[in-house]
């Protein structure tokens, strides 16, 4: 990435600068986030997205509601904060996971004083940051071994940077095969109705000098069929204990294509992204993004006005889909519920 995606300016007092994703690839521009509110907002615009990054602006965002905290409304503070940013998108498991871990912080050393617990906050804010770049070099390593030289991928949404720390974790594999010295190629889907596939997979590919091909979602099929793909790789919001996926809606179809024509499909996720609490799939939750992404995406009506719509922003992908989970500890293979359990620990 030019710059980090997120990050922390300033002491406690700061502020957090993150890149609008929202005005990618035609414009490259820097936010800043100087209260709760604006937090909130840009998680839910999509200003900062991709689950291991909105843990990390959770994370910063819950320094920005203790700022001004007395040592008396310390902790009421915290629990609306951390309240409210839960409340901005349900299906990325990595923002509760970085407002629990916030809030550990927090009890932990509760018999602190309040500069020293605002300190204490800020520090594990920016640990969680560290550890995600860490993460996303170690899923990067064990990635580029499933990956030949020559090899050529396809892949959905958007894994890259901008949906972490630094690195990625779909595209962290791509990135990490090129280092190796392999000569690479990757097909990615628009992804609509956002464009996530076209307006930012696409150009952090080209920003690293890698071969990308833009393609409809609906000629993935064809692609396929055609023998042009070799492997698939795409990112994760939430992994249940069996090994289910939830990703950006369209993943599971391209699952259902890969098992058809012989392919190896490939999900890439840090360890924060597993939700243990869940047995399969089934129980998480799907956002429902507004109509309007779909009638009049991007300013333009493309449907009749007062049309239906039905928007859900991710899909599950079974577990016996799945050829193998990439993680920063190692990869899962096959995907079951005994395997993601020895991994996780």
């Amino acid at each position: 990435m030019p710059v980090p995606t997120i990050e922390w300016e300033g002491g406690v007092d700061g502020r957090i600068r993150l890149i609008d994703q929202t005005l990618l690839p035609v414009e490259f521009k820097q936010i800043y986030c100087e209260d709760v509110e604006s937090v909130w907002q840009a998680i839910r615009q999509l200003n900062v997205r991709g689950a291991p990054a909105i843990g990390c602006a959770a994370a910063l965002g819950t320094v920005l509601g203790i700022q001004h905290s007395t040592a008396e409304s310390f902790q009421d503070d915290l629990k609306k904060t951390t309240d409210y940013l839960a409340t901005s998108r349900p299906t990325a498991v990595n923002l509760f996971w970085a407002l629990d871990r916030m809030k550990r912080a927090a009890e932990a050393d509760a018999r602190r004083s309040l500069d020293e617990l605002k300190e204490i906050l800020l520090g594990e804010a920016k640990a969680i940051i560290e550890e995600d770049r860490a993460m996303c070099r170690r899923i990067g390593a064990h990635g580029a071994t499933l990956i030949h030289d020559g090899a050529t991928a396809l892949t959905h949404c958007n894994a890259g940077g901008l949906a972490t720390a630094d690195y990625g974790t779909a595209l962290a594999c791509f990135f990490a095969a090129k280092e190796q010295g392999k000569t690479i190629s990757v097909y990615a889907d628009e992804t609509r109705p956002l464009l996530q596939g076209s307006r930012l997979t696409a150009w952090e590919l080209m920003q690293d000098g890698i071969d990308v091909t833009i393609i409809c979602d609906s000629m993935a099929a064809q692609v396929m069929k055609e023998g042009r793909i070799d492997l698939v790789v795409v990112g994760a919001d939430r992994i249940a204990a069996n090994g289910d996926a939830a990703n950006k809606i369209g993943t599971y179809g391209l699952a259902v294509l890969a098992r058809h024509h012989g392919i190896p499909f490939y999900v890439a996720a840090p360890s924060s992204t597993f939700d243990l609490s869940l047995a399969d799939g089934s129980a998480i939750p799907i956002e429902e993004r507004p109509g309007d992404e779909i009638t009049c995406g991007f300013g333009r009506r493309t449907a009749p006005l007062g049309v239906n719509t039905y928007n859900p922003a991710f899909d599950v992908t079974p577990a016996e889909l799945i050829a193998a989970i990439i993680t920063e500890r190692g990869i899962i293979r096959p995907v079951n519920a005994a395997n993601v359990a020895v991994m996780m620990g």
